[in-house]
């Protein structure tokens, strides 16, 4: 199977099983626009409250906020993204279709990237054991053309973005021949800079109300509540304060599923350090995130670091945790040193001063930032693509499962009475109550015990409890394992403990903080 179809079975099953469904679908659906089933919602909510807890609850100098979506437009002029908020976008004349420019340009070196893995794996097939990968890509002809076709591309490109040389960008496109995905032609018009920012007016007449925005981003709250966090909660630098909140962007390029999207959600956190400290934070916050990831238990391979070599106007030094979708390796977290750009600017802006009185060095001065920006929903997408797999069963039977990480499956438990009758579905009952109060859980007595199986599998559901004849006669169960699909029969008055240990929070960042 390609990653093409893998990508294409996720989707479909996202929909299928009640994790995701195209927003507005009954109207033919709205661009780039989503909405989570029961399925989908309960494991986001699950993720966010993971990123809380390890975030918020388990350091004692970061404290939350919750700020409003609508905010005074100048706080916009301040941060920059009035002026500059832009993307470079081309329109096919054939398709009219709107595109970026520069993910134009990455997917064609995407596309070469994957034909050096062809020749990789053709020679992989042709010399068996006695095959020198890192010597095959030093020295095979194939191979050595192609990363001299990506070297150069990926300069002219960097150099086109940094000059905003949107005429360079459009003969780049034509010079590697990048046609239309929809019609198939090369038929490109200028590449043109578009704001991403969502406007609408505030005000009850339209003559008197106030252009405002809808955020781009949750940080700029955070950096304006600033000093009212850190006088009425007391805070000593270093500190943060971390977000969960929506943010819109009017992204013209509507692809990759739930990857990118017009309204998203944010986990951010902003970590404010004194001047010249900041690198010291800045590489502490790195290793953190990273193993905040690994905790999930994906593997190492999925992860890896990509440092900006453009940096953003606020920053002295930028990286993203990559993971590895379907489609590639992309961005999934930001790490960022924002320097004291932000509340500079809206100190300048509001007139109000931002600056943070140190008693232990006895003076005044602007704090530093260090921010940890990550997408709810592209963690959503990370783990449901990296959970989803089809597997092959004796008998010839087959099974698609979502092995998600226990403390965060949307359903923890399915209690299934192995037939009904016999009493067994009133004793089912009787465990479903025992285990509700402490977790999600699904009662379910249609169809045959396999097909349940198949349906929870489906669902992610680490945990299958079967009550049969013999729960009437001794009190056990039979413990079902998802991922192993092991079973085993204990007592019934064992059942929340042993579950309970598993799923619980405090369970997952114990080996975190370990």
């Amino acid at each position: 199977m390609t990653q093409e179809d893998l990508f294409k079975n996720i989707i479909a099953h996202a929909k299928e099983y009640g994790f995701v469904f195209p927003s507005s679908e009954i109207y033919d659906g709205l661009s780039a626009v989503y909405d989570y089933g029961p399925m989908g919602v309960e494991l986001k909510n699950n993720i966010k409250s993971y990123w809380w807890e390890s975030m918020v609850r388990q350091h004692e100098n970061i404290v939350g906020l919750d700020a409003a979506i609508f905010m005074h437009p100048k706080i916009w002029e301040a941060s920059g993204h009035v002026g500059a908020f832009n993307d470079p976008l081309i329109d096919n004349k054939e398709s009219k279709k709107r595109y970026r420019a520069d993910v134009l340009l990455e997917d064609y070196l995407a596309k070469q990237e994957e034909k050096i893995e062809k020749e990789v794996e053709k020679g992989r097939k042709r010399f068996g054991e006695a095959f020198d990968t890192p010597q095959f890509l030093a020295t095979n002809p194939n191979v050595l053309r192609i990363k001299e076709k990506i070297n150069t591309v990926g300069q002219r490109m960097k150099e086109a973005l940094q000059r905003n040389d949107l005429e360079g960008l459009r003969q780049l496109i034509l010079d590697c021949e990048i046609v239309c995905p929809v019609s198939g032609t090369r038929n490109w018009t200028d590449v043109r800079q578009f704001n991403l920012m969502f406007s609408t007016q505030m005000g009850s007449v339209n003559d008197d109300a106030n252009q405002i925005y809808l955020r781009p981003e949750t940080a700029q709250g955070i950096f304006v509540n600033f000093l009212n966090v850190q006088k009425t909660g007391r805070m000593k630098i270093p500190f943060g304060i971390a977000q969960i909140g929506k943010a819109f962007r009017n992204e013209i390029v509507a692809r990759q599923f739930i990857f990118r999207m017009r309204e998203f959600e944010q986990m951010e956190m902003q970590f404010f350090v004194r001047p010249g400290e900041e690198m010291k934070w800045y590489n502490y916050w790195k290793a953190e995130r990273l193993r905040w990831h690994s905790s999930m238990g994906l593997g190492p391979d999925r992860y890896r670091f990509h440092d900006h070599e453009k940096l953003a106007h606020y920053a002295n030094a930028a990286c993203d945790i990559e993971f590895a979708f379907p489609f590639g390796f992309k961005e999934l977290e930001g790490i960022h040193s924002r320097t004291d750009f932000d509340l500079s600017q809206h100190q300048k802006f509001s007139g109000r001063k931002q600056q943070y009185f140190d008693p232990e060095t006895n003076e005044s001065y602007v704090p530093y930032v260090v921010e940890t920006s990550i997408g709810v929903d592209r963690t959503f997408l990370a783990l449901f693509s990296a959970a989803y797999a089809e597997e092959a069963l004796e008998g010839g039977e087959s099974r698609a499962v979502l092995k998600l990480p226990v403390v965060l499956a949307p359903v923890k438990a399915a209690i299934l009475p192995l037939v009904k009758k016999d009493g067994l579905p009133e004793k089912a009952r009787e465990v479903w109550q025992l285990l509700t109060y402490d977790m999600s859980t699904q009662y379910d007595e249609k169809d045959s015990i396999g097909k349940r199986y198949r349906r929870q599998d489906a669902i992610g559901t680490p945990y299958c409890i079967t009550i049969d004849h013999q729960t009437l006669e001794d009190n056990t169960v039979t413990l079902r394992e998802r991922d192993s699909m092991r079973q085993e029969r204990i007592p019934v008055s064992a059942l929340r403990n042993r579950i309970r240990e598993q799923i619980s929070f405090s369970h997952a960042l114990s080996r975190l903080n370990g």
